[in-house]
C-alpha cells in the first residue's frame, strides 16, 4: 500500500469524529509525515483537542495532553530527578513530553520560562534537565492549542518558538450543516468521549516519514520557496521576514502533500497551498500595522499573487 492510500485511511477514519475540516486535518497530517510540530490557533469550543487526539489514535502514537497554565512550572513538562529513599539516589521520572503525540493546551497561558522548556525537546528531540541529557521517542510531534482571541493572563509565544512550529492552522466556524451533523454524531453515540481505531500499525508512522525523505524536489521548485521566503522580508508592511528555516519548511511540507496526493513530484499549488500555513506565524510586522489590521496572512496571500512560480515545462 502507497503512502497516498494510508495516508487516505487515516482522514477517513479522522473523519468518522471530526466534522468537515478537512483542509485542517490534511495539513496536520502532512506536517506530521513531514515530521514538524502542528499550532492550531483559534478560540475554544472548536475541536482542536479532538483533531489532536484522533491523529494519535489513528496514527497509533502514544498521546499525552498537557494543560497549561500559569503556575506550570519547566519539570512538569520534562520531568525531574527525586530521590528513591530504597535505592539512596536521585531517579529520573519523566514528563509528559516522553509521548509520541503531546498536546500542549493553551500553550499561551504558560509563562515564557515553561514554554522554552519544550524548546530543546521541538528542536533535538531531546530533553536536558541538570546536566542529562534525555532522548525523546521517535517519532515526538507537539501539537499546541493556542487561543488567539483573549488575551488576559496569556503569554504570547515568542518568534524563536513559533519558528519550531512547521504550521500553525486555524480551524473556523463550521456551517450550519456540519454543526447539526456534529450534534447528531453526539447524540448517536450516547457518550462524550469520540474515538477513532488505530490504522497504521505502531512504528509505521516513522517508516512512511522515512520514506518521504527520499522524494526529490526540483531546484525550480526549491528556488520557489526561497522566493516566497525572501519576498517576505522585503515586504513594506514586515520587520522580519521568513529564515532561511521557513522555506525549508515550506519544501518538507508541500513535499508531503505531494505524497498524500499520490505524486513522486512537487507542483506549484503544493507550495501555494501549504505557504499561509507554513510562513505566516513567522513573519513580525511592523508596529504601525497593527493599527492597520495587516497579518501575516493577508502579507502571504499578498505574495502568492506575486511571485512568479516556476515555467510550466
Amino acid at each position: 500500500m502507497t503512502i497516498a492510500r494510508e495516508a487516505e485511511a487515516v482522514l477517513d477514519e479522522i473523519g468518522k469524529v471530526v466534522v468537515g475540516r478537512t483542509r485542517t486535518v490534511r495539513l496536520a497530517l502532512a506536517a506530521v509525515l513531514a515530521g514538524g510540530h502542528v499550532l492550531l490557533e483559534d478560540v475554544p469550543g472548536l475541536g482542536k483537542t479532538l483533531i489532536a487526539r484522533s491523529l494519535a489514535q489513528a496514527l497509533s502514537l502514544e498521546f499525552r495532553r498537557l494543560q497549561c497554565t500559569p503556575d506550570l512550572l519547566p519539570a512538569d513538562v520534562t520531568g525531574s530527578f527525586l530521590y528513591d529513599p530504597g535505592s539512596r539516589e536521585f531517579e529520573f521520572h519523566q514528563g509528559p513530553v516522553f509521548t509520541g503525540l503531546l498536546l500542549a493546551d493553551e500553550i499561551n497561558r504558560t509563562p515564557p520560562k515553561t514554554q522554552s522548556a519544550l524548546l530543546e525537546a521541538m528542536q533535538e528531540r531531546q530533553v536536558t534537565v541538570e546536566g542529562r541529557t534525555f532522548p525523546l521517542p521517535k517519532p515526538f510531534h507537539v501539537l499546541a492549542t493556542s487561543n488567539p482571541v483573549e488575551y488576559e493572563g496569556t503569554y504570547p509565544l515568542p518568534e524563536a518558538q513559533l519558528d519550531r512550529f512547521l504550521v500553525r492552522l486555524d480551524i473556523g466556524y463550521p456551517p450550519a450543516e456540519e454543526e447539526v451533523e456534529v450534534l447528531r454524531r453526539r447524540i448517536a453515540r450516547q457518550r462524550e468521549e469520540a474515538e477513532v481505531s488505530p490504522v497504521l500499525a505502531a512504528g509505521r508512522l516513522a517508516e512512511l516519514q522515512a520514506e518521504l525523505e527520499k522524494t526529490t524536489v526540483d531546484d525550480d521548485l526549491l528556488r520557489y520557496c526561497v522566493d516566497l521566503a525572501v519576498s517576505t522580508r522585503r515586504h513594506q508592511s514586515v520587520e522580519v521576514g521568513a529564515s532561511p528555516r521557513g522555506a525549508q519548511a515550506l519544501v518538507l511540507v508541500a513535499r508531503a502533500l505531494a505524497t498524500l496526493d499520490d505524486r513522486a513530484y512537487v507542483t506549484p499549488e503544493d507550495v501555494k497551498e501549504c505557504a499561509v500555513a507554513v510562513l505566516a506565524h513567522r513573519l513580525v510586522m511592523k508596529p504601525e500595522t497593527w493599527t492597520s489590521g495587516v497579518n501575516g496572512v493577508q502579507v502571504v496571500t499578498e505574495l502568492l499573487g506575486k511571485v512568479p512560480g516556476p515555467p510550466s515545462s
